[in-house]
């Protein structure tokens, strides 16, 4: 193996590697995203590369955990469907407005927005003991659009902000957590497609990264079990 093929073999480790910890983190004290996006930039992946990774490889694990908890019934997708084409607008307006934006300016963006995500982790989530349904009203209908644009735009604190949504709502945390994870991978697929379009994907990174998160996924699973 030569020295360059040894440096790629290293970059896709590590790129199973972050996904891995991010999710796993993620799962246990949340802003998994405020892991991963970081470690990819000091690996120098590209910025839009390295934000249309985390939609891609978000989309693919967020609707694992979502089918997860659609089989063990603690949500019904019936009250729920209509969270897929707001959310997916949202983030394909979140993902059409990235790829517009120059690689500096989108920096400049990055930089902002993991401050305010950073933040926006220490926020109380909300107070789940209520047991009201998810309805199409004047504040989920802007808020899961506003957060999907967010979500696609850039993507870290995003499930903090569901949550703190659902929370408002009086969810109950189990359906809320469910909601979050169909409202991401809507918004996720949505931001997906447009950097795919735009050729910003770089599919081996992507993939490992992707594989990582599915791996990390099964603390959740056996969480949201108990």
């Amino acid at each position: 193996m030569s020295y360059q093929q040894g440096v790629i073999v290293l970059e896709y480790f590590f790129m199973f590697f972050i996904g891995a910890i991010a999710t796993t983190l993620g799962t246990l004290a949340g802003g998994g995203g405020l892991i991963s996006l970081p470690a990819m930039l000091l690996l120098g992946v590209p910025i839009h590369s390295a934000i249309g990774a985390n939609k891609v490889s978000n989309t693919v694990s967020s609707f694992s955990s979502f089918l997860f908890l659609l089989k063990h019934k603690q949500i019904s997708l019936r009250e729920s469907f209509w969270i897929i084409p707001v959310s997916l607008i949202g983030g394909v307006s979140g993902g059409y407005i990235a790829t517009m934006l120059s690689e500096d300016r989108l920096y400049i963006f990055a930089i902002i927005l993991l401050s305010f995500a950073f933040i926006t982790s220490f926020i109380g989530k909300g107070d789940f003991g209520g047991q009201e349904k998810l309805k199409v009203s004047k504040i989920s209908i802007p808020g899961l659009y506003g957060i999907g644009i967010y979500d696609g735009l850039f993507g870290p604190g995003q499930g903090t902000l569901m949550l703190y949504l659902f929370g408002h709502l009086k969810v109950a945390y189990i359906r809320a957590v469910a909601y979050v994870r169909l409202a991401t991978f809507s918004s996720c697929f949505g931001a997906a497609i447009t950097y795919i379009l735009a050729g910003k994907i770089i599919w081996p990174l992507t993939l490992m990264l992707m594989l990582g998160r599915l791996l990390g996924r099964k603390p959740e699973f056996g969480l949201l079990k108990n």
